[in-house]
């Protein structure tokens, strides 16, 4: 919510936080995240949210009452356009479920009856 609402970085837009894994001892944590946009906008945006770390950590360690506050490690999440790769791919090799069966149809030559 943080990214959304507090950070002021015009860099950071599009993003959407897919997942965080965050080691057993708190120390760690890595947070993907989609990001919109072309692969230089991506990229800036990356650059953008390591950038803000610090300030995320210090907000984490306002709400959260542990040891350790987690170090935070922003990657890009591949799931996405992995997925949207797979789609476009099964579209193109599957018929197309909206067409009629009269589109579907195969031209089938006639029986020869001689």
């Amino acid at each position: 919510m943080a990214i959304l609402t507090d950070l002021r970085d015009p860099r950071i837009e599009g993003v959407t936080v897919t997942r965080v894994e965050v080691t057993p001892d708190m120390r760690q944590a890595k947070v993907y995240v989609s990001i919109m946009g072309s692969e230089a906008q991506q990229k800036l945006c990356l650059h953008g949210l390591r950038s803000s770390a610090g300030y995320l950590q210090s907000r984490i360690a306002d709400r959260i009452d542990t040891r350790y506050t987690p170090r935070l490690q922003f990657m890009i999440d591949e799931g996405v356009k992995k997925s949207l790769a797979i789609s476009q791919l099964l579209s193109e090799l599957l018929p197309d479920t909206n067409a009629t069966p009269a589109d579907r149809a195969v031209d089938v030559p006639p029986d020869d009856e001689s």
